[in-house]
């Protein structure tokens, strides 16, 4: 009978839940020639691999969350590497299970967008034309995801195994060989430009009855740029992948079916809520059960409870936040300090730049919306002098959160879980493509152009309501350095940070600087009993963190891998 050898999920893992023996006829394979018969079935499929993208070890937690902390703007909460810390802290081995976990997870996900190309492709031949139509979409919307996917993997572990189609996974482990960074974007290259020629702009979409939260031709775009931008990176360093990702970029840009939203706010108001808006948003996460207190296997994630802001439960009222998420504060001053004028102290009533104080929050619920540099016999006005003096309540500091994903304050149909939420997550932001294209011209051109000037102050202006701070007459190296700042407060704990200091090449450099900051910076009373919260600082390797290690159970299984650098 038919078996599914699947060893690069680290084996005896099998496709659907519901199959658990190697040694049963595999259900998918059944239902190849039960299911999709036309359009409307196939597209039920393609929606399940869109769900491969929610699982804890995908975007539900560890993509979005727990992989892309210590950087120079997020660490984890504590002192110590014990428990969920350990990761962030890059005190983790190959052994480590979340690792694992993603990489299969991934695979996963590739191999779904696999199998449901090689069916549908023998289907769609006895498809009506209409239905012909929306097959060649649906394998776009599947390229694109597997692209996606091995983006993530490319970019996390380096040399990983091309699986290009289900017959692979049939391979003794010992056949499978990792390929070089190159040949997979190559094929992730071919996946995204196949999705663009095919696939129509969200506003233009005429064909497929709903695209919520599903690939376009823009989401295509907006993912080659950061591709390209990626590739053009550390550490492969192909610096004609430059003059691509404007290239691509440009495309989005002029063809203006994307824009920013008017408000910033709104950004955050949309995606706790579960409201669709494809004006800014390129690729979006979805997050939604209606019985998530029960229900292991539904679609609700993490975001706004591990990163968003610390809440204490209110029976039959709200589920608690932990909020495990930290602001590295020396990022929070130069926030608030750098549109300054000399002689000019912070008040965050006359804050430039309205990002700050909707991306970061100085406070939690417990159980009413309260500071943290509010001592407990401190009146509110105390309060806020303490959180402006940055030599006061420093212990306290160290927990400030993100407050972009502020269930409290944003959610209208809160769901009572103390673990999972229906807030999404933002992938890809057409503010991202906007500095993606800013960075990729001054890289390209030695130097920034027009477009360049026009794209990094499109987003500006939004975060400070008027042209007055835009950028202009810049060096090549200074408008690098201010694209790397800008994308720091305009994308701040969105995911990007981490693999953005590894592409610029200055991950280890960064982490270390910052450590140095936490640590000039953090006084207490007590500093025997009371830590700075800076542990990745203690174990970040110059030259093994760029790169997650291959998993141990996969390097033991398959005999031909190499190990990445330092991982041994």
């Amino acid at each position: 009978m038919k078996k599914i050898f699947y060893y690069i999920l680290l084996s005896a893992m099998c496709i659907l839940p519901f199959s658990c023996s190697l040694d049963e006829e595999s259900r998918t394979e059944i239902d190849k020639n039960r299911f999709m018969k036309n359009a409307l079935e196939a597209e039920t499929v393609l929606l399940g691999v869109y769900q491969s993208l929610v699982s804890d070890a995908m975007y539900g937690y560890h993509l979005s969350i727990l992989f892309n902390l210590a950087t120079d703007c997020e660490q984890v909460e504590g002192s110590t590497t014990e428990n969920y810390r350990i990761i962030p802290s890059n005190a983790f081995n190959a052994s480590q299970a979340e690792i694992q976990q993603t990489w299969a997870a991934l695979y996963k996900a590739i191999y779904n967008a696999n199998d449901f190309m090689e069916i549908l492709q023998q289907r769609m031949n006895d498809f009506n034309e209409t239905d012909k139509q929306l097959a060649y979409i649906y394998i776009a919307e599947a390229r694109a995801i597997r692209g996606m996917c091995y983006f993530e993997l490319v970019r996390r572990f380096g040399n990983v195994p091309l699986m290009t189609n289900t017959a692979m996974s049939e391979q003794a482990p010992s056949t499978f060989v990792q390929e070089k960074p190159e040949t997979i974007y190559k094929f992730i290259e071919e996946d995204l430009l196949y999705a663009i020629q095919t696939l129509p702009y969200a506003i233009d979409d005429t064909n497929r009855q709903s695209n919520k939260y599903r690939m376009s031709k823009g989401a295509a775009l907006g993912l080659l740029t950061k591709v390209y931008a990626t590739w053009a990176g550390y550490p492969v360093k192909d610096h004609t992948k430059w003059a691509e990702a404007a290239k691509t970029a440009k495309v989005l840009v002029e063809s203006q079916k994307h824009d920013l939203l008017n408000d910033f706010k709104q950004l955050w108001e949309n995606t706790c809520n579960g409201v669709w808006d494809p004006t800014e948003s390129l690729i979006e996460i979805s997050f939604y059960s209606p019985t998530a207190s029960g229900g292991a296997s539904d679609p609700c994630g993490r975001i706004g409870k591990w990163n968003g802001v610390k809440t204490t439960m209110l029976a039959g009222e709200r589920g608690s936040c932990a909020g495990n998420v930290k602001v590295i504060h020396p990022f929070v001053l130069k926030w608030r300090e750098k549109d300054l004028t000399d002689g000019e102290v912070y008040n965050p009533e006359t804050v430039k730049d309205k990002r700050l104080n909707l991306s970061v929050a100085n406070y939690q619920y417990s159980p009413n919306k309260v500071l943290y540099a509010k001592g407990k016999s401190d009146t509110d006005k105390k309060a806020l002098e303490n959180d402006a003096d940055s030599k006061l309540k420093n212990k306290e500091k160290q927990n400030y959160t993100p407050a972009k994903w502020d269930i409290e304050k944003y959610v209208k149909n809160k769901l009572i879980n103390n673990d999972k939420s229906n807030v999404n997550w933002y992938f890809l932001r057409y503010a991202d493509v906007l500095l993606l294209y800013a960075e990729a011209l001054n890289e390209w051109k030695q130097g920034p152009t027009k477009e360049a000037y026009d794209a990094i102050n499109k987003v500006r202006e939004r975060a400070y309501g008027n042209n007055k701070y835009n950028l202009k007459n810049l060096s090549y190296e200074d408008f690098r350095k201010a694209i790397q700042d800008e994308r720091a407060y305009e994308l701040a704990f969105e995911g990007h940070r981490r693999m953005d200091l590894v592409r610029w090449d200055i991950y280890y450099k960064t982490v270390k600087e910052t450590s140095n900051a936490i640590t000039e910076w953090f006084f207490d009373d007590n500093m025997t009993k009371n830590k700075a919260y800076n542990t990745a600082g203690r174990y970040t390797v110059f030259g093994k963190h760029e790169l997650y290690p291959i998993p141990q159970r996969d390097m033991d299984l398959c005999e031909q891998f190499v190990q990445n650098p330092k991982w041994n």
